[in-house]
């Protein structure tokens, strides 16, 4: 007999699409200063976007990866995080990045190729952007572990995509965090696509927040397109983690409006009809309606914070361009911490022929 086995897990929203509140709202839905750095957060991370996939087809970066539709996943997490707390990001959560002191001209170095991109000392411990999918997630176990171990009241996020849910380093990395009660926090963006597999086809999970019912940790549903629903579960989660609480795991529900990257061609594999659909939930036009209704932001604020924005970004876009190109060499420093013998010889090599084409 088939039996389909059903896991209750806890849904969050405090803003409908529409802006109007739902329910009793959290108290930093009435702090300005948070909604405004929130909503200021992801408007340049949008104007980022745009200006990075501009640089992609004119050949100035490489693949680029945006968030758009998807800009207060990141807005949340970046605000809820302390500075000694460690972010080990995926590649799209730009908007998290840019609260944890990452610059725009650090980004498009990285989109661009260049190792410097992710080597600012100012950034502390946070990880650089992690491609491979899910491999960070084990990485943020590890990390975790070393701060548990040294009594550090300090937590990890560990940001990751639906698609990621299903790779075994997820799965082993959720029951390394619960077998020993880490200070670790994931954060699944579910945007309802892993390039072009639906959400439908990666799993018979109803959720994606109850695969952490295995771990023996609990896992929640929060609307990730309500930015002030993502900074209260997350800080939420964060503090339980750091007063020793353990992890939690995240299931932010969004949907990607842009393609998977710059590489991808999203029309090739979903209706038009289902876009615009979600193009309704779109969490930047819903947040400035909330502050709108309560007089916290104006037709003037935002046309000085598009200006600003814009601005700023051009001139973090003109360091990038400015920026001396890498040396050949570099190519090895970033491998090990020490280079085995062999591609030493071949550095050794490659600095001979260079400064004999000098």
């Amino acid at each position: 007999m088939n039996q389909t086995t059903t896991f209750s897990v806890e849904y969050h929203r405090f803003l409908q699409p529409d802006g109007e509140p739902e329910g009793d709202l959290p108290p930093l839905a009435e702090d300005t200063e948070v909604l405004h750095a929130l909503y200021r957060n992801m408007v340049f991370t949008r104007l980022y976007d745009e200006r990075a996939i501009a640089l992609q087809r004119t050949g100035q970066i490489g693949t680029f990866a945006s968030s758009l539709g998807q800009e207060a996943i990141g807005a949340g997490v970046g605000h809820a995080m302390q500075p000694e707390d460690i972010i080990i990001p995926s590649f799209r959560e730009n908007g998290a990045l840019l609260f944890r002191r990452f610059r725009v001209r650090d980004l498009l170095l990285y989109w661009g190729g260049d190792e410097r991109g992710m080597a600012n000392p100012d950034l502390g411990d946070d990880f650089p952007i992690c491609v491979p999918i899910s491999t960070h997630t084990t990485q943020a176990a590890g990390v975790a572990f070393a701060i548990k171990y040294r009594q550090q009241p300090r937590v990890v996020v560990c940001l990751l995509g639906d698609g990621g849910t299903s790779k075994g380093d997820f799965y082993e990395a959720i029951n390394l965090a619960g077998a020993w009660n880490l200070p670790l926090v994931f954060v699944i963006n579910n945007n309802q696509w892993a390039i072009s597999v639906p959400r439908s086809l990666q799993t018979k999970s109803e959720t994606l927040a109850q695969k952490a019912i295995a771990a023996g940790i609990p896992g929640i549903q929060i609307d990730g397109n309500d930015p002030i629903a993502v900074r209260h579960h997350v800080a939420e989660a964060i503090e339980k983690a750091r007063g020793g609480g353990g992890p939690t795991v995240i299931e932010a529900i969004s949907y990607r409006l842009c393609h998977h990257t710059t590489a991808d061609d999203a029309t090739r594999y979903r209706s038009d009809e289902e876009l615009e659909a979600h193009r309704k939930l779109d969490p930047v036009p819903r947040l400035k309606r909330f502050m709108e209704a309560r007089q916290l932001w104006s037709d003037e604020q935002e046309s000085v914070l598009i200006r600003d924005c814009k601005a700023e970004i051009e001139q973090e876009v003109r360091h990038y361009l400015d920026s001396a190109p890498p040396k050949p060499e570099s190519m090895f420093d970033w491998l090990y911490a020490e280079l085995p013998q062999e591609l030493h010889q071949q550095r050794q090599s490659l600095l001979v022929r260079e400064s004999s084409n000098d």
